[in-house]
């Protein structure tokens, strides 16, 4: 009996212009999902890389997209972001056959036992953590150049996350020249652009500069063995990126001595509390200036930590630094802290004696152009960065604490409170932390419009009384 041939369809062929290439394969994946290619009919390539020997003799062009669109949803768009830069070679195909399956059915991606959707968002997990890893441990050397200093680092990524990260450091290096090199490509910025390069080799990178001696002393110096956990550290510290970072050197000498040291820390514990303030302040603005805690970090200059007296009687808490303080690296220099300063001497309180610190210690903001617009701290950040405060509170022990703002009320708090309500009056503080009073923050009274100097007085009269409540606690 004869047998009737089946019709084979053509393999097309998508050449995309680069690992990365998110919005080269969008625009073939839509154009290809508009004529109707199934996922098997695909090839997917990379200039540069070497062709699928499996491929059709003659493969034929992936089709330009035919008039008509179709939407997917938003968290799709956002998981092939991150997939996209995954080392897997059958990301595009995957990602392919999963936009088919929406098409087909708009909530498949909401189910998690689906093989294909466990495995998307398994790579997509693994290429944010390789942008953590990006952030967190590299490390650039300065170098001498005709036109300057200018700041290297050399990295080793997992997968294809370079351009990823390259806004990540031109907004936390804006001010510096420097160059980021990566087996498969390098970046370089020269305080406006920044530029591609070729991939280098490690041997191109420096292996050490004078900074790296006062690293390591400032690194000894904060190293905390009572809080080395190795089996935690490795996890999320690879030995992979030891080699990068001028601190890891030290960690195994660190360790091996951390029982001892944890003993003399504990022995020093029984020493008076006021005796060690200020070494126990240091130690905690140290561990500060490296926080995590929240995804701020990733947005300000530098934390933003609390200063003044450390035996004052009376501790001022705003909200969040803004642009200037995220710069000069001090709580209240901007325009609402220069206000500040004039109402606390109009109401007779001498700054000088107080503690002035954040609910958040990093500047939270939105770009426009080239200014930075302050943005307001969410529940979560307020919370991460509760504990930072708490620790200020406890080394301080202030007889009287006071809330500038709806956002330090709701961290003294620990919930959301209006000022309004609380106005005018001392307030027990959670746990026995003393008493707190709230009033505005100086910010609101640059934006008001209405009766500014009327606002301005109450504020000055807040203080006042403010004032006089600490001198009587502290009697």
């Amino acid at each position: 009996m004869a047998t009737r041939a089946t019709e084979r369809r053509p393999i097309r062929t998508v050449r995309l212009a680069a690992p990365d290439d998110f919005d080269g394969w969008r625009e073939a994946a839509r154009a290809l999902a508009l004529v109707g290619a199934a996922p098997g009919e695909i090839v997917w390539e990379v200039a540069g890389e070497a062709a699928d020997l499996f491929g059709a003799p003659a493969p034929a062009p992936a089709p330009t997209a035919p008039a008509g669109l179709f939407s997917v949803p938003r968290a799709f768009v956002e998981l092939a972001r991150s997939v996209i830069c995954h080392s897997d070679p059958e990301r595009f195909a995957l990602l392919y056959a999963m936009l088919v399956k929406l098409r087909e059915r708009p909530d498949a991606q909401d189910d998690k036992a689906d093989p294909l959707v466990h495995r998307l968002e398994a790579m997509a997990r693994a290429v944010r953590r390789d942008l953590h890893k990006m952030h967190a441990f590299l490390r650039f050397r300065e170098v001498e150049t005709e036109a300057g200093p200018r700041f290297v680092a050399w990295f080793e990524p997992d997968h294809h996350i370079v351009r990823a990260a390259a806004a990540f450091f031109v907004a936390r290096f804006a001010s510096m020249r420097w160059s980021i090199l990566t087996p498969e490509l390098s970046l370089h910025w020269d305080g406006e652009t920044l530029s591609e390069g070729p991939g280098a080799s490690k041997s191109d990178a420096p292996q050490g500069d004078p900074v790296e001696a006062a690293w390591k002393t400032y690194y000894a110096a904060i190293f905390n063995p009572a809080r080395v956990k190795i089996g935690a550290m490795l996890k999320e510290m690879p030995k992979k990126y030891w080699k990068n970072m001028p601190e890891t050197a030290l960690v195994g000498e660190l360790v091996k001595g951390a029982r001892a040291r944890e003993s003399e820390m504990a022995a020093a514990s029984a020493v008076k509390v006021g005796d060690n303030v200020g070494k126990s302040w240091a130690s905690v603005r140290a561990e500060a200036v490296h926080c995590t805690r929240c995804d701020l970090y990733k947005c300000g200059t530098q934390t933003v930590f609390g200063e003044g007296p450390l035996d004052a009687r009376l501790l001022f808490v705003g909200e969040q630094p803004g642009d200037q303080e995220d710069l000069a690296g001090r709580p209240f220099v901007g325009p609402a802290g220069q206000l500040f300063d004039r109402a606390l001497a109009e109401a007779g309180v001498d700054r000088e004696r107080t503690y002035v610190t954040n609910a958040v210690k990093h500047f939270k903001f939105v770009r426009r152009g080239k200014r930075r617009i302050h943005d307001k701290p969410n529940g979560g950040e307020i919370a991460a960065c509760r504990w930072w405060l708490q620790q200020e509170l406890a080394l301080i022990r202030p007889p009287l604490v006071v809330a500038l703002g709806a956002t330090a009320a709701r961290s003294l708090f620990g919930k959301v409170v209006t000022i309004s309500s609380l106005r005018g009056r001392g307030h027990a503080l959670p746990e026995g932390g003393g008493e707190a009073w709230v009033t505005v923050h100086p910010s609101f009274l640059l934006r008001v419009r209405d009766d500014r100097e009327a606002e301005y007085g109450k504020f000055v009269e807040d203080l006042a009384r403010i004032g006089k409540r600490a001198q009587e606690l502290s009697r």
